[in-house]
């Protein structure tokens, strides 16, 4: 019996030690996981969030799976769904970006595009560079002249953290496309990465205002004078919220933003709705001719299209008063925008999405000759190479994405944008929420998702049969039709003209 016993504390003592070995080893993988993911800078949310956010990346891998049988597929989530976020993702990361056994998008929806493959594809050795695109030529001193298709749309310091910023801009200028500022103003974290710039200017004139809030003629001059600046584009509407100003909450308003705003630090900084100098299409043009003669840049304007009589009588009065006073760019963003804070109801129910937008612009330009004086670029959820080549076909210069950037930068669209709580530290100023973000490593899969952009929109093109994605035309590409379901060309759901086509 004592042999027993004695038996039985022997395995209660290897059963105590092998218990505390373990939980030791336990707690000495919790700490290492711990250190790794705090230093290393790959990927924001484990930087963030050591240990515990690893299980994000093991939910998203077998929700996969799950989802297949329990819950959404990966094309029904919105605003962006899976399958869009995870190509931009692989082409943020630079890794391949093929799919096996099928396409999983449905076809037969009424709206779907689909491109027509010609019988004869442009072969490799038939390739062409992308063009170039003169902006302002023969009415800037300085015009712009780029053959940048995608570019990163306008997002405002304040809005977006300083390591978010830093890192588009030098991921902009490594893939050599153009970065919009925002109507935040110019910081200097937007210079420093040397990437070509379009300053915005906002209907609250940030970052070009003097201590009155007006346009400040020695402030443009400023600006201008940085060789980065090659634009400047007035604001009067964005897709998120047309007809309401730009909202930034006051816990987002630091001392360094407020003096970039010119505004006071911890307020709230809310827009006006419209530009208190520009109330009808005579000021907006009396606008664009003086930032252009101040800056000797190209000058244009971005909107979102609603009533229809604007753009007629606003090409009407640049045919009146010579094309010398046109605006050298229009930035159409569409209706389902929506970076920045809005109200639900402008959000879901204000103005015009960009499929109808765009070639309605563009053949209106057209009919009034003027399409080869302004230039045109489209904005509003193109995020994948389908809606830059359908851009492209339907007669846009250029595109601009502010969420497809936001993805490469790492955004797992959380929906926390307004709420200072963004768990990748893009749209956040809480310090360690942005130690997540790491600029250097960023910039470069900001970098690599333009070049893989561009170069699945050359897939496309090459696809259709034209050398380079700026020949893609309306003939190319159908849309299903709401009568029968079969699809219809483009050119005949949107017609252009004969005399004053491109």
């Amino acid at each position: 019996m004592n042999s027993l016993s004695g038996i039985g504390l022997q395995i209660i003592e290897w059963g105590a030690l092998l218990f505390i070995f373990v939980l030791g080893c336990l707690l000495l993988l919790l700490v290492s996981l711990y250190i790794i993911d705090k230093t290393q800078t790959s990927q924001t949310v484990r930087r963030n969030f050591p240990v515990v956010g690893r299980f994000r990346y093991l939910f998203e891998h077998y929700g996969e799976f799950f989802r297949q049988y329990f819950f959404a597929m990966d094309r029904e989530e919105m605003p962006f769904n899976r399958a869009e976020r995870s190509w931009v993702y692989r082409a943020a990361k630079n890794v391949d970006s093929t799919v096996a056994f099928g396409s999983t998008r449905n076809l037969s929806p009424t709206g779907e595009i689909l491109f027509v493959n010609c019988p004869f594809p442009t072969l490799s050795e038939d390739i062409a560079p992308t063009g170039n695109v003169a902006i302002g030529e023969l009415y800037c001193e300085t015009p712009y002249i780029t053959s940048s298709i995608f570019n990163i749309s306008g997002m405002s310091y304040g809005a977006l953290s300083k390591p978010a910023v830093l890192a588009l801009s030098k991921g902009a200028a490594k893939a050599g496309c153009w970065m919009n500022t925002g109507e935040g103003g110019c910081s200097p974290h937007h210079l420093e990465g040397g990437a070509d710039l379009v300053v915005q200017i906002g209907t609250a004139k940030y970052g070009v205002r003097n201590e009155q809030g007006e346009l400040c003629d020695h402030r443009l001059k400023e600006l201008a004078a940085y060789p980065q600046v090659k634009m400047f584009e007035i604001k009067m509407s964005q897709g998120a919220k047309p007809g309401k100003g730009g909202i930034l909450p006051g816990e987002k308003v630091s001392a360094e933003i407020a003096e970039i705003r010119g505004i006071s630090v911890g307020q709230d900084s809310i827009s006006p709705n419209g530009h208190p100098d520009i109330r009808n299409e005579g000021d907006l043009l009396d606008m664009i001719s003086h930032i252009r003669k101040v800056t000797g840049k190209p000058v244009g304007f971005k909107t979102v299209v609603g009533a229809e009589h604007f753009f007629e009588t606003l090409f009407d009065e640049i045919n009146r008063r010579g094309v010398s006073a046109a605006p050298d760019f229009i930035t159409i963003d569409s209706a389902d925008g929506g970076t920045g804070a809005a109200p639900q109801s402008l959000m879901d129910y204000m103005g015009l999405p960009i499929r109808e937008s765009l070639p309605w612009v563009v053949d209106k330009l057209n009919e009034c000759n003027l399409r080869q004086r302004i230039k045109v670029i489209a904005s509003g959820k193109m995020i994948t190479p389908s809606g830059v080549a359908w851009a492209m076909s339907m007669g846009a210069d250029f595109v601009v994405s502010a969420r497809g950037f936001m993805f490469a930068l790492g955004c797992i669209q959380a929906l926390q944008c307004n709420k200072n709580t963004c768990p990748t530290g893009i749209t956040t100023h809480n310090k360690k929420l942005q130690r997540g973000l790491v600029p250097k490593d960023k910039a470069t899969r900001v970098a690599d998702y333009a070049k893989n952009m561009n170069y699945e929109v050359g897939i496309i093109a090459h696809a259709c049969g034209v050398k380079e994605p700026r020949e893609l035309k309306r003939h190319h590409a159908r849309v299903v039709s709401e009568d029968n379901g079969r699809s219809i060309p483009l050119s005949e759901k949107f017609p252009e003209s004969n005399n004053h086509a491109v």
